[in-house]
């Protein structure tokens, strides 16, 4: 099965990035109220909240990885995914389901 990618952006308005490594998980949580971007999806780091957003613009979407307008059908409203790397510009992770599991 191929693997889903999705860059984090955002995170300068949060808590920065320095705090993201390799392995760690976030979680997507669709943002309905978003009044700037319909198809927004936040991502959350347990114990912190909200850390930024799936990129949606190709400025911000990195390599081959899906914007978050992508990849908000696919979702349902929650899911989980894994950072893989981080960059400068952003934190390309791969989704670890697309199903609607509880955030652990």
């Amino acid at each position: 099965m191929k693997k889903t990618f999705f860059t984090i952006t955002g995170t300068k308005y949060y808590y920065g990035s320095k705090f993201f490594e390799p392995g760690m998980r976030v979680q997507l949580i669709k943002d309905k109220e978003n009044q700037y971007d319909r198809e927004a999806i936040q991502v959350n780091v347990k114990g912190l909240g909200k850390v930024g957003y799936v990129a949606n613009s190709p400025y911000t979407v990195l390599g081959e990885s899906m914007s978050a307008g992508r990849l908000y059908d696919k979702i349902g409203n929650k899911a989980i995914g894994t950072v893989v790397y981080v960059l400068d510009n952003g934190i390309l992770c791969s989704i670890d389901n697309i199903a609607k599991k509880k955030y652990r």
